[in-house]
């Protein structure tokens, strides 16, 4: 089995068109959604085009999918960031009751079998919360606090919006980096898994992209922040960490 990992979609249409091109030239059998799916400019288009996928498509909760579960039924999650409420209550409204069921029922993690890496673990955050922060350069004591009772010698998670691949309590983590928000490098970043690993970068129109979300996310907060910030320049790694480091992990959201 090969895999193509897609994580922190965000509502970026364009992004995942241009990267589906790319997971199906490689001749994947599945692809797994870790999570983040929806909150974003164009939630539902993004949304039924992951439903599109069938059964290729493996499903994994991110704390936005469960945010916008919860927006849509009226209960904003207590801890959601100031910031976060805007584009999750959008998300909540563009999206079908159809729709919020499948995000309602996503599981937190799942494991798959790879050809040459045996038993993989994904989630989006950690396997014990969808919000918890691990980093690249957080200590190996993190990953093992983290990670509980995981037998899988390689877990996959994202939330950080960064990829990265590295050893941490004799295990290896692989971070696909975010398809539709990417922090570090622009354009759309996602993994192929099996027989090895490989951090994928896919490059698409980005100025074309910028002019369909105006067109058709003009409801969107924000919208034209979210393409100066998110599309047409991105954060720098360096930035992120920096962002990320005063804060505890437990307290850090991405």
């Amino acid at each position: 089995m090969r895999v193509a990992v897609l994580a922190d979609i965000h509502g970026n249409l364009p992004a995942l068109e241009a990267v589906l091109h790319d997971v199906d030239a490689a001749g994947v059998d599945v692809i797994v959604l870790n999570g983040d799916l929806v909150t974003g400019p164009m939630p539902a288009e993004a949304l039924s085009l992951l439903e599109s996928l069938g059964e290729r498509a493996v499903w994994v909760r991110g704390n936005a999918d469960r945010e916008v579960v919860n927006a849509y039924d009226g209960t904003l999650t207590p801890d959601l960031h100031p910031a976060a409420i805007p584009p999750t209550e959008y998300a909540a409204t563009e999206i079908s009751r159809e729709q919020r069921d499948r995000l309602a029922g996503l599981p937190l993690d799942v494991s798959l079998d790879l050809d040459g890496l045996g038993p993989v673990r994904f989630c989006h955050a950690t396997t014990r919360s969808d919000t918890e922060i691990v980093l690249v350069d957080s200590p190996v004591a993190r990953f093992a606090e983290c990670f509980p009772g995981v037998e899988e010698q390689i877990v996959v998670l994202g939330h950080t919006h960064m990829a990265f691949d590295r050893l941490a309590d004799r295990r290896r983590f692989v971070n696909p980096g975010s398809v539709g928000m990417p922090y570090g490098n622009p354009g759309a970043h996602w993994a192929l898994l099996g027989p090895a690993v490989t951090l994928c970068r896919t490059a698409y129109d980005l100025q074309a992209a910028a002019a369909l979300m105006r067109a058709r996310a003009a409801g969107y907060p924000g919208i034209e922040e979210f393409l100066a910030q998110n599309l047409l320049s991105v954060p720098s790694d360096s930035v992120v960490l920096e962002a990320f480091g005063p804060k505890s992990p437990s307290e850090a959201r991405a």
